[in-house]
């Protein structure tokens, strides 16, 4: 006697075989496609460099303003204030906001300060420091506002750094530059060994200026020192500085894919 499926059953076991063999997940048709069809390709790796010297436009001076009062910190922090607010307003007077110039007030301290004599801790006086910070494109001013400011009573001058304020333009030019070049070097390979560029895999590229050496000046026994390379004039005052030039680096690292 022959065994007659129920029609829900038979249903049910049709629509197991349906689903296994014609609802194959996308990601496993994908995966499938991918390893059988695409082939592995190769690549060159390349570098390449562009540099270009230009003469800085900016200058960022940061001078400091350090006092000391052995009774009272307040009379130490009165006698920082004068003197910044004396820096700070010559300073303003001297620079063009109109061209992005600005002044400003940085690493404010006051705090008292110790000896040790046989282990011990003997206060010896209250210290206030702060830093009165210009950035100008005013470079022919330069002398004269650290001659200015340490006249004022500015205790050092901490940083003397020249830039440039077009670093974007300079950057995008010399990367261009880079590029061309690095993508001729590949094709230049690829020709050397019977091959040819067909795509770039990927691309990094970076951009920088060199190190300019800060300066710093001393004002020391009412007479300025520099402890840099710039002169200083026999009446103690600071001489011409030579802001030198600034080399821009773009470089561009890639991989090109050859056939």
């Amino acid at each position: 006697m022959k065994k007659v499926l129920p029609i829900a059953v038979l249903c049910s076991l049709l629509t197991a075989i349906f689903c296994s063999t014609f609802l194959m997940s996308p990601a496993a048709v994908q995966a499938g496609t991918v390893n059988n069809n695409e082939p592995t390709k190769g690549f060159i790796s390349v570098s390449y460099t562009a540099e270009k010297e230009v003469s800085p436009d900016t200058v960022e001076i940061s001078v400091a303003v350090k006092t000391y009062d052995k009774s009272s910190l307040t009379n130490a922090v009165s006698k920082n204030k004068e003197i910044s607010d004396k820096i700070y307003n010559y300073l303003k007077s001297v620079i063009n906001t109109v061209d992005g110039d600005y002044v400003r007030t940085s690493n404010y301290s006051a705090n008292p300060t110790y000896n040790y004599v046989s282990g011990k801790r003997i206060f010896e006086k209250y210290e206030v420091s702060n830093n009165v910070i210009v950035h100008t494109k005013k470079l022919d001013k330069v002398s004269q506002m650290i001659d200015k400011s340490l006249t004022l009573g500015a205790t050092n001058v901490d940083s003397l750094n020249f830039t440039l304020s077009e670093k974007d333009n300079y950057c995008s030019e010399l990367l261009a530059k880079a590029t061309k070049n690095a993508k001729q070097r590949a094709e230049l390979v690829a020709s050397s060994a019977n091959t040819s560029v067909t795509g770039i895999k990927n691309i990094s590229t970076s951009c920088s200026l060199n190190n300019v050496r800060p300066a710093r000046y001393m004002y020391a026994n009412s007479a300025k020192m520099a402890t840099m390379d710039a002169s200083v004039e026999s009446s103690g005052g600071v001489g011409n500085i030579e802001s030198g030039l600034i080399t821009v680096y773009s470089n561009v690292n890639a991989d090109f894919y050859v056939k």
